[in-house]
């Protein structure tokens, strides 16, 4: 198997995108944050001693996305045209759900995991005096659009 990251003698590198067509990619991501029964009450009712962790960890996604070229070091810098990042308490945890959308050479799936990761981090960050044991799961890719591949779903995902 060729890694399209690796050059001939094994070294890392970053992939030269320019022959490749720009097209409109998405790509959605999912994760979960599991939490104690006294902190998902707390989310519901207000009661986090730093404020509006939901709001913190929506705002905190979408900087993440755009901060991806950063922290990733292969991911490409690409315009970024649209992030929603959406949550859901259940009575397990959070939810999170990232949404992100380019016209480019090159997919936006690292994107949207990071989106997802970060919102989590700052959710965790956000109730951790509440909920020490708080455990982030199951970040994956769920859906991709565009590029030569066209559209891909996670088979087992709704």
């Amino acid at each position: 198997m060729k890694f399209s990251h690796l050059d001939e003698s094994g070294a890392a590198r970053m992939v030269d995108v320019s022959a490749k067509d720009v097209t409109v990619r998405t790509a959605t991501a999912r994760g979960f944050v599991r939490l104690s029964a006294s902190c998902v009450a707390a989310l519901r009712e207000g009661g986090v001693p730093k404020g509006d962790a939901l709001a913190v960890a929506r705002i905190a996604g979408i900087m993440g996305a755009k901060k991806t070229p950063d922290l990733v070091p292969m991911c490409h810098p690409i315009p970024i045209h649209g992030v929603q990042v959406d949550l859901r308490v259940t009575d397990e945890g959070v939810f999170v759900e990232a949404r992100a959308k380019t016209a480019d050479r090159t997919g936006i799936e690292m994107e949207a995991l990071t989106a997802v990761s970060v919102a989590a981090l700052a959710l965790v960050d956000m109730v951790k005096a509440v909920d020490p044991g708080a455990v982030i799961t199951d970040v994956r890719v769920v859906e991709k659009t565009g590029g030569k591949t066209g559209t891909w779903n996670r088979p087992e995902e709704p």
